[in-house]
Order: C-alpha cells, then structure tokens, then sequence
C-alpha cells in the first residue's frame, strides 16, 4: 500500500470526526457512499444496527442536534488499505476518546470504532461505522 493512499484514508477518517465535532450535517452526508446506498451500515454505541445511507445521516442528524458538545482525541489509530482501484476497501480501527456534554455536565467515555471506506471517483466514503463502548481495561478484563 502507498503512503499516498494511507493519508487519504486517515484525512477521510479524520473528516469523519470533524463534521461530528461542528454539527455539520451537509458535511457528514459527503462523507457517506452514496454508490451503495444500501450496503451503507452504523452501530451507534448501544444503538441497534442502522443499514441504509438515509437511515445512518438521520441518526448523526439526531445526535449532532441533541449535542451542544463534542470532542474527539482518536488514539490506537490503525489503517489497512486492500487494492488501490476504484472500489477499493480500507478499514481504520482506532479508540475514541470523546469528552462531552450531553446534559448540564460534561463527560468522557472511550469507544472502539471500526471504519470501513470504499474508494470511489470522488474519494474514499465511508460505507460502516461501528463504535462499542469500553467498559473497563484490559487489565480489569485479565483478573
């Protein structure tokens, strides 16, 4: 894999976080493949599966609209991209490290997330997105 590649696939996952963080709607819906429209899928943390692309932008909607703030610290970031062709895949692995405010008070949580892009004439588009809350280390986990 070039490091050409691997950079344009970081730069869409970061963008991925960026439209999150400035409740950009229009933004967030350039990031989403719109050549499969159906295969576009996101789990939300404690969400139930959301497939198709209009269902996955109403829910960012949702919460971009419900959240006055949000900050994403993405650490463990991992990119691995197969092929270099249109409809080549790549898929990033990272944790994040969000700080909010939901509610009258501010809180941290931590999510793993998956990312899955398929590269397309326009860019890479993100076609999965899965985040699943950590609930402990992986130290608690070993005892």
């Amino acid at each position: 894999m070039t490091t050409d590649l691997r950079a344009e696939v970081e730069a869409a996952n970061t963008a991925l976080y960026e439209a999150l963080e400035s409740a950009d709607a229009q933004r967030m819906a350039a990031l989403w493949d719109e050549s499969e429209p159906d295969a576009v899928v996101c789990v939300h943390p404690g969400w139930p599966m959301l497939r198709g692309r209009s269902h996955v932008l109403r829910s960012f909607s949702a919460i971009m609209a419900n959240t006055p703030y949000i900050q994403f610290f993405l650490t463990d970031v991992q990119v691995h991209v197969e092929g270099s062709d249109l409809g080549a895949a790549a898929i990033v692995t990272c944790t994040e490290n969000i700080l909010t405010a939901v509610t009258e008070t501010d809180s941290a949580a931590q999510t793993v997330s998956t990312n899955v892009f398929r590269r397309r004439a326009d860019g890479w588009r993100l076609q999965v997105h899965h985040g699943s809350p950590v609930m402990g280390t992986l130290e608690e986990i070993d005892e």
